[in-house]
């Protein structure tokens, strides 16, 4: 997973990095392939409703924060399917701009 490996060598040093994720299921909030930035987040801070890339079973989600506790968070997709809890330790960066389309 080539864009989640530079994506994450870029938040863990500190820096924003703008990918394109593919993929339908965060439809409604991001479109497959529309640029996204994402930026270097603290995890205490993070809450429902937040975008952030997060790491899961092995690999990497750019998923919809649902509910978040002291330490965990329940994370899902925008179309209603709810993967499940993570610790706050496993995000790695929190979307700061969805950027537009252009045809």
């Amino acid at each position: 997973m080539g864009w989640a490996t530079d994506a994450v060598r870029a938040l863990t040093s500190g820096a924003q990095v703008t990918i394109r994720p593919r993929g339908g299921s965060m439809r409604g909030r991001i479109e497959d392939g529309q640029p996204v930035t994402l930026g270097p987040v603290d995890p205490t801070v993070v809450e429902a409703g937040d975008v952030v890339l997060v790491r899961w079973k092995g690999n990497f989600l750019l998923h919809l924060v649902k509910q978040a506790t002291r330490d965990r968070l329940l994370i899902g997709n925008n179309l209603g399917r709810v993967n499940g809890w993570v610790q706050r330790e496993a995000v790695v960066g929190r979307v700061v701009q969805v950027h537009p389309l252009r045809g």
